[in-house]
């Protein structure tokens, strides 16, 4: 089945997710590939919130801009939505997992797994972490944004 859409799952869609969007949206549009992207967070604490200030600040100096992102809560209907629903760990793919119940499982995967960017399998999660956890966590959207790229581009 050809991806025309991805979503990107984190626990509170003001970290990781909206960043792996924004990546994604960028290089995927520079790759030539036409695919919908957005993301969104399991739990429903920051609906509405702008992506952490601290992740706002490293993608805009890595080249992405999130000051447009307002966080959402996965919904049930985004597996009807979305062809691929990606996540950033274990605990957010469980939770999918559950809140689908075995709908579409083989549209769920955790993110760094599925774009063949692994280690780690889990996108470590910066929110309680040091500024550099952020950077850090550029880096690796942008290497499993790159992996993604390169799975998407095989027949």
């Amino acid at each position: 089945m050809p991806i025309k859409s991805a979503l990107f799952i984190c626990l509170g869609n003001i970290c990781r997710s909206p960043l792996a969007e924004a990546v994604a949206r960028k290089h995927l549009a520079g790759a030539g590939l036409d695919i919908e992207v957005a993301s969104c967070g399991t739990g429903g604490w920051h609906v509405g919130e702008q992506a952490d200030p601290r992740m706002r600040v490293a993608a805009l100096n890595a080249g992405y801009d999130l000051e447009p992102h307002r966080a959402r809560q996965l919904h049930a209907d985004d597996i009807d939505r979305f062809d691929l629903l990606l996540a950033m760990d274990s605990n957010n793919l469980r939770d999918m997992r559950r809140m689908f119940g075995g709908k579409g499982d083989d549209r769920l995967a955790l993110f760094l797994d599925w774009a063949g960017a692994a280690p780690p399998r889990d996108f470590p999660d910066p929110y309680y972490e040091e500024l550099t956890a952020f950077t850090q966590s550029v880096v690796l959207a942008e290497r499993g944004v790159q992996g993604l790229i390169q799975r998407l581009r095989q027949p």
